[in-house]
């Protein structure tokens, strides 16, 4: 007997009455054309890293009219959420409904155990396995692959079984997106055309700016010689040549010899920018042989024009009209949005915060960049929002994230890095972001009918980091962490001091920390079983008791075994502890690299001066809905069980939550 397909099936059961196991049809289903149309309609604003103290305040304030609003029709509540509280974790959580036992994603940043060297969590790219060679030309003879290292199935693949439709806008860790029919367009973990999480350049003749081995920015020196500026835009490395040399494009500045005003070419494209202006976006192609180049995008920011000469050229982007990397599903998801709006921002974290800590962007010209990605975002919404009728609009917005973590220190007089001359002018720069969320939420209240359920979340909220620790360094200094050469602690990055064959433990990410562990790292020497368990509970209970010499407070306030916590089929590829920070502490920004400076705990004195990677009971996020809430402290994986019900779908197995209505 040939097999009957799943949706001729479904028709099948339509007609007999038959599919009493996905509820009645007058609550599922009112036509199948190919795509069901759903009676319940689901509308769920992501909006990153929203806190519900903050919200709670200007909600009371009258500044959040519709936030009051929804919370007076249904809920609002805390939002329990990941362990650590990292939005790829988090996001992963609500992808699946599992926790990281269940999805593999434990840390922005994992470790392979083979070099003891930091990898991307999230994704991986490999060039093509098989190649021919012609002179100084690699031809491939396979195709190179990108692969999204999330394990499970996402909800809108479940939902895509039930023929529900979905679309997913920039849903964190969904890069490259999941195989699925449904609408989707990736967001958090998106790189550059580069591969990088957004690498800038800055053009400057002021030679005191001139810096080497800066994270996140190409500074080049250049000269101004009959008002004329000559110099290179960097590619991608071009693979295609033995010796595997950096791609660039030449492009030229004329300045005006009075005013503050200056022409740029590049390739075919001529435009003119006053000091202080954006350019919108450009295509640039980067020509790697003769049939085969990566196309990109970017914008020009004319900083300064005289006395020193100052251009911002932000991370190319992958082009969303003729993308290089997989970005979109369907392939040409990300073309129609082009044809409908123009080119837009695709890296994951789209404005550039590498280029406010290093004084590259000031604040209120972060601010701008910001407030470009905003108005993309709003257009977009708008297009998704007009059209939307069945099924489950989720929709992410990045910069009530980006604005908390680069602003926190002008709500907080404590943090290091605080400026009281500039806190009157940005002081409000997190309120203001919370202000447009609530515009968005009303768009959405307004398109929710008697049969749209309307949720609000948020991954988590946010805290001071106002002090740094050094996780590497506490191991080394509590007999656990051995190095080489000891004079020359705090030099070296990824372990290159490190002597292994006395080192039971070492961290890596922002809150892993693992056992060098026998037979599997490289030079491991702590056997598992017994000895193993004695360890993490040790190094577990000493790292809560620790205090701060400088301040007496507790930096860890939590340190979780993940074999306690974490469920699923990947524990066994999880870090032995997860570091769960208190209020005011952080990982410092070496211990994702393998630093080990002198000190466990230093101020932090950087602009990105809020954060929320710590322990989840610290930074909550937030549960917003039009509908009734009978569980009083859901998690995130609760909304994703919240999704099924909706729906009338009977839970997938492995998803841990319990729906929240």
């Amino acid at each position: 007997m040939k097999p009957i397909k799943r949706r001729e099936f479904i028709k099948l059961g339509l007609a007999s009455g038959s599919l009493l196991a996905l509820g009645s049809s007058s609550d599922l289903v009112t036509k199948v054309t190919g795509k069901r149309e759903t009676h319940k309609k689901l509308i769920i604003l992501g909006l990153d890293g929203m806190d519900p103290h903050l919200l709670q305040i200007w909600m009371k304030e009258g500044k959040l009219p519709h936030f009051k609003r929804l919370w007076n029709q249904g809920s609002f509540l805390p939002l329990r959420s990941s362990i650590p509280a990292q939005s790829p974790v988090a996001w992963s959580n609500f992808i699946t409904g599992t926790d990281p036992g269940g999805h593999a994603i434990f840390d922005f940043i994992h470790r392979d155990p083979e070099r003891y060297f930091p990898v991307f969590s999230a994704s991986e790219t490999s060039e093509a396995t098989k190649t021919i060679s012609f002179g100084n030309l690699v031809l491939p003879l396979s195709g190179g692959d990108v692969k999204n290292l999330l394990k499970g199935k996402a909800f809108w693949q479940i939902l895509e079984d039930y023929d529900i439709p979905a679309t997913i806008f920039k849903m964190p860790s969904n890069y490259p997106p999941v195989p699925t029919k449904q609408r989707t367009l990736s967001g958090m973990g998106t790189p550059d055309i580069l591969g990088t999480y957004g690498t800038c350049n800055y053009y400057t003749s002021e030679f005191t700016e001139i810096k080497e081995d800066i994270g996140g920015a190409n500074i080049h020196e250049v000269y101004v010689m009959d008002n004329q500026v000559e110099s290179k835009l960097p590619g991608p490395v071009n693979s295609f040549k033995k010796d595997r040399p950096d791609s660039y494009i030449n492009f030229k500045v004329f300045i005006d010899p009075v005013n503050p005003v200056a022409k740029i070419v590049i390739q075919d494209q001529e435009f003119i920018l006053q000091e202080g202006e954006w350019s919108n976006w450009k295509k640039v192609r980067f020509n790697m042989i003769p049939t085969r180049s990566v196309n990109g995008i970017c914008n020009f920011f004319l900083k300064q024009v005289r006395p020193e000469f100052k251009l911002y050229v932000s991370p190319v982007n992958i082009d969303p009209a003729n993308a290089c990397l997989p970005i979109s599903t369907p392939k040409n998801y990300s073309e129609e949005l082009v044809e409908k709006f123009g080119s837009f921002y695709t890296k994951g974290l789209p404005a550039d915060f590498k280029a406010l800590d290093h004084g590259i962007l000031d604040d209120g010209e972060f601010l701008d960049q910001d407030d470009i990605v905003l108005r993309e975002r709003i257009k977009m919404f708008d297009y998704e929002l007009e059209r939307f009728d069945s099924g489950i609009l989720f929709y992410y917005l990045s910069s009530t994230d980006q604005r908390q973590h680069m602003f926190w220190r002008f709500i907080d007089k404590k943090c290091p890095s605080y400026d009281a001359k500039l806190a009157p002018k940005y002081g409000n720069a997190i309120e203001n972001i919370y202000i447009e969320a609530d515009k968005l939420l009303a768009k959405a209240m307004e398109k929710a009918d008697k049969d749209t359920i309307l949720i609000v979340m948020s991954d988590h909220g946010f805290t001071s980091f106002r002090r740094q620790f050094n996780l590497n360094t506490w191991l080394k200094e509590s007999g656990y962490h051995s190095l080489i050469n000891k004079w020359k602690q705090g030099e070296n990055i990824v372990f290159t001091n490190t002597n292994w064959s006395k080192t039971k433990a070492y961290a890596l990410g922002l809150n892993s920390l693992y056992i060098n562990q026998k037979d599997r790292e490289a030079e491991g020497i702590v056997k598992p079983g017994a000895e193993k368990e004695t360890l993490v509970r040790e190094i577990a209970q000493k790292l809560e008791n620790f205090k701060d010499p400088d301040t007496g407070e507790r930096p860890v306030l939590r340190a979780y075994v993940t074999k306690d916590v974490f469920h699923g089929p990947y524990i066994n590829k999880a870090p032995e502890i997860i570091v769960g920070y208190n209020s005011g502490y952080r990982g410092s920004w070496g211990t994702p690299l393998g630093r080990i400076p002198k000190k466990i705990v230093e101020d932090n004195t950087e602009k990105w001066s809020g954060d929320h990677c710590v322990s989840p009971e610290v930074t909550p996020g937030i549960f917003l809905s039009n509908q009734s809430a009978k569980i009083k402290s859901p998690a995130l994986y609760d909304v994703t069980a919240t999704i099924f019900k909706v729906f009338r779908i009977n839970q997938p197995e492995g998803i841990r939550g319990k729906p929240i209505f």
